[in-house]
């Protein structure tokens, strides 16, 4: 007996001298995002972002030489796909989730997170119960409905004071939030709107809307919901006699806004983050877009890497990819990313916030000159 112990330990010794160590194990992490449906061109430019910041990330070393492997999802910006997203990436033991992007499957896709512990980190979602609802693993690396529709409201106020207003959205959860906030500021601000209404997502012909327009006298329009849907409202407009200007939210940073608008679109003013791509921090970024064959890199591609950085150095500071760990070292610390400095308050939302304007001028978003 003695002598068949001693035979099978020299093997096993041997077994280990000439076998390999077992190789790291990469980090999983969900993206999701609306990839298909009529805004898709949004999803897409989040991807880029995303990717690229987790393509830098993984090449310099990763988290002590473990990789970051994305898990791409589409939920088409809609609550129920959210749910099921949220429901796969659990499934797939993902270990945190950049994303979502719409307000309404980032609601629904959070509670489930909130549930597994999964700490989420959106660049886009601007509904602001998003983080009033005591949830202590969401982030959001923009700012929130309720600061650019009030700013937009109260610039409507000011520069538009004698001028017939209406305010139009689309029902979904960004829309509407992003119309009532404005409709709030400008009423604060002593003007009243001459119409209110909302329009069915996706509808071809706007004949209808642009007649109660015109009957008004409307010369403003806010609208709260997405390029496409207004760059068709824009493009009829002209069409029919309509001399309106016209403001919206983020959600008309889009190449593919003035690709349905044409000149019909010029002039049109909106609010969004502050131009990443001229940071000093965003060298890296510029040139990886610049590298990846996909053309301008808009506002959002900045803002996803923004997020994804702001995950990765979450791990990096508490040295483990563990959730609870994450989500503490999010809540924690500032993080240095392509859109400057970012930190969290309680809620999760970001501590310094901003909105600018753009206008649409000869087919490209620029800073409006006010």
């Amino acid at each position: 007996m003695r002598t068949l112990h001693k035979a099978v330990f020299s093997v096993t010794v041997s077994a280990l001298a000439i076998s390999p160590l077992p190789a790291l194990a990469d980090i999983p992490v969900g993206l999701a995002l609306g990839l298909t449906g009529q805004i898709a061109a949004i999803g897409e430019q989040s991807r880029r972002g995303a990717e690229a910041a987790i393509a830098a990330f993984n090449k310099a070393g990763g988290l002590k030489g473990e990789a970051i492997t994305l898990q791409v999802e589409d939920d088409a910006c809609d609550p129920k796909q959210g749910v099921a997203v949220a429901n796969k990436f659990v499934s797939a033991g993902v270990e945190a989730v950049i994303g979502h992007m719409c307000t309404g499957p980032t609601m629904a896709a959070s509670t489930v997170y909130s549930e597994e512990e999964i700490p989420m980190v959106t660049a886009s979602a601007t509904g602001p119960d998003l983080t009033e609802r005591g949830l202590t693993n969401v982030f959001r690396a923009t700012g929130r409905d309720d600061q650019q529709g009030t700013i937009a409201g109260k610039m409507i106020a000011e520069r538009f004071a004698d001028q017939t207003t209406a305010i139009v959205h689309d029902k979904q959860a960004y829309g509407r939030g992003l119309a009532e906030e404005a409709k709030k500021a400008m009423n604060a601000a002593g003007k009243e709107e001459a119409l209110f209404a909302a329009i069915v997502p996706g509808e071809q012909d706007f004949s209808a809307l642009i007649s109660r327009l015109k009957q008004a006298g409307v010369k403003v329009v806010y609208y709260g919901g997405y390029y496409n849907d207004l760059g068709q409202i824009v493009r009829q407009s002209r069409a029919q006699g309509l001399d309106a200007v016209f403001v919206g939210g983020d959600g008309l940073s889009s190449s593919e806004f003035w690709a349905i608008t044409g000149e019909a679109g010029e002039g049109t003013l909106f609010t969004f983050t502050p131009d990443a791509s001229t940071n000093p921090a965003a060298k890296e970024a510029v040139e990886a877009f610049k590298a990846d064959g996909k053309g301008d890199a808009d506002n959002f591609a900045y803002y996803y890497y923004a997020a994804a950085q702001v995950l990765t150095q979450a791990m990096t500071k508490a040295g483990s990819a563990d959730p609870e760990a994450v989500t503490k070292a999010l809540r924690d610390n500032t993080f240095e990313t392509v859109a400057g400095p970012m930190d969290f308050d309680a809620k999760g939302d970001l501590t310094a916030p901003a909105f600018v304007f753009y206008q649409w001028t000869a087919g490209k978003p620029k800073p409006a000159a006010f």
